[in-house]
């Protein structure tokens, strides 16, 4: 921590050598509490979760990486990165360096290889663009401004392709490592393979990851959008969408959600203050393919809004059409290991408008297909044979205290226990997992004892533990 009005004069004289020393070194900016910028430089879109670090560095590369790293183990600081998601984990305090990445953008695409790769800065919408103009696509989750690093190295659960396809995670080839000594390293399945197997799904315990090389697909196009059912109808449209499940192909990755949002700039009439129900597909293959497999939802009830047709996947991001603008929110997130009729009516009774219930969207999202099949290469990506991802948003209103939201949704994984897996999933962690025991669910045991060992040939001071932390042996 930095000293305030700390009597020690060494310390002090110490933390002023060693901040003077990287604001010289490193290229990109040095920042600390009421310097110009280091508000917005430690700005994230879920303001439910806000940083407040010692020192934060806008690393340009690698080598400010490095730096950073190696500074805050001089000065005994913990080790963050500033997540390029939508979903926050644990503030970094007065005893972290903080490191943002937004200014590491490089993309190079190799279409004779048909990979990327990306720096730590790169958001979807750039990967999927550059890739596009060679005929290829990744596995982007529902926004296009979710980091791509981040996204993958906790699963990866792609809104377009992932039933298809499997977990983004199992679709990288390489990545480039600072450890918590500093070193970069450049780890795959035949160099370092422990430490790269462990990133995947072990997330940011082991190191900041300054790079990834990654695999792109012959994709196109896509027959994708949105069907939107009155809240009225909601029982209906679930049901419906039950049995979609039960048969749909691999080819066909798709959603279920339940929105009630307050009136609200830019929502379209339909949903000004109303519950809906809206059903998002994305079918690689042909469009009379995909007609006839979603007839069955176009029927379910009456359709107030049908954006599914054939699109570029440039457009991915109109599937899902997530909020762009930051918004404090609370989530909570779990697995269902089936959908019966009786899920239905759990799922049905929880939304309906006279239940008292406070959450503004439930999001299910179907796995199994490739999702449920192991990778090429061991990685710590587990609980592949859930069948469905859920989770509750809450936003919290403005002028209000988020700990009052803290435990809204946690009545909708109560109402479905039944159907509730024990097992959690590392890119399915909202910040109340940031615990031990939760943290723990989203491994297998004898993963999560060999990601300890990992973490303690690596990180054994535990510097990265602001995150849903895996500590290493000789800790708590």
């Amino acid at each position: 921590m930095a000293p305030g009005n700390s009597h020690d004069i060494s310390a002090r004289h110490l933390w002023e050598r060693e901040l003077e020393t990287l604001t010289a070194d490193a290229v990109g900016p040095v920042l600390t509490p009421g310097a110009a910028g280091y508000e917005d430089e430690i700005a994230v879109f879920n303001p439910a979760v806000t940083h407040s670090p010692a020192v934060v560095v806008g690393a340009t590369g690698p080598e400010d990486v490095s730096l950073a790293v190696r500074t805050a183990g001089r000065l005994g600081l913990n080790i963050a990165v500033l997540n390029t998601g939508h979903g926050p984990s644990v503030p970094a305090t007065g005893d972290t360096l903080l490191i943002t990445t937004s200014r590491m953008s490089d993309l190079v695409i190799d279409p004779c290889t048909r990979t990327a790769r990306v720096q730590a800065g790169v958001r979807f919408q750039q990967l999927v663009t550059s890739a596009a103009a060679h005929g290829l696509a990744p596995l982007p989750g529902s926004s296009p401004t979710v980091g791509v690093i981040g996204y993958t190295l906790g699963g990866g659960g792609s809104a377009t392709m992932g039933r298809k396809y499997g977990w983004a995670a199992d679709h990288v080839t390489a990545l480039e490592v600072v450890t918590a000594d500093g070193e970069p390293h450049r780890v795959s399945a035949d160099t370092e393979s422990d430490l790269f197997s462990a990133l995947l799904g072990g997330k940011s315990n082991f190191g900041v990851v300054t790079a990834m090389e990654c695999a792109l697909f012959p994709v196109t196009h896509l027959y994708a959008g949105t069907l939107c059912f009155s809240g009225a109808d909601a029982r209906a449209a679930l049901e419906s969408y039950r049995r979609f499940t039960a048969t749909a192909p691999d080819d066909m990755t798709s959603g279920i959600a339940f929105l009630d949002f307050p009136p609200l700039p830019g929502l379209p009439a339909f949903m000004q203050g109303k519950p809906v129900v809206a059903i998002r597909i994305s079918h690689v293959g042909q469009e009379d393919e995909g007609e006839r497999l979603i007839a069955p939802l176009r029927q379910a009830a009456p359709v107030l809004l049908d954006t599914v047709s054939v699109k570029p996947y440039t457009e991915f991001g109109s599937i899902g059409m997530d909020p762009a603008d930051p918004a404090p929110a609370v989530e909570h997130f779990g697995l269902l290991t089936e959908m019966t009729e009786s899920t239905v009516d759990a799922l049905a009774d929880t939304v309906d408008p006279h239940s008292g219930n406070r959450v503004n969207l439930i999001d299910i999202r179907q796995l199994e297909g490739a999702y449920s099949r192991p990778p090429a290469t061991a990685n710590a990506v587990g609980a592949r044979d859930a069948a469905f991802a859920i989770f509750a948003l809450t936003v919290v209103p403005p002028g209000q205290d988020v700990a009052a939201y803290a435990n809204t949704g946690l009545e909708l994984f109560d109402r479905l226990a039944p159907w509730l897996s024990k097992r959690k999933h590392p890119g399915f962690l909202s910040p109340a997992d940031a615990t031990g025991q939760q943290t723990q669910k989203a491994y297998d045991p004898d993963v999560y004892e060999w990601l300890r060992a990992v973490k303690t040939r690596y990180d054994p001071d535990n510097r990265f533990r602001v995150n849903h932390n895996i500590p290493p042996y000789g800790t708590a």
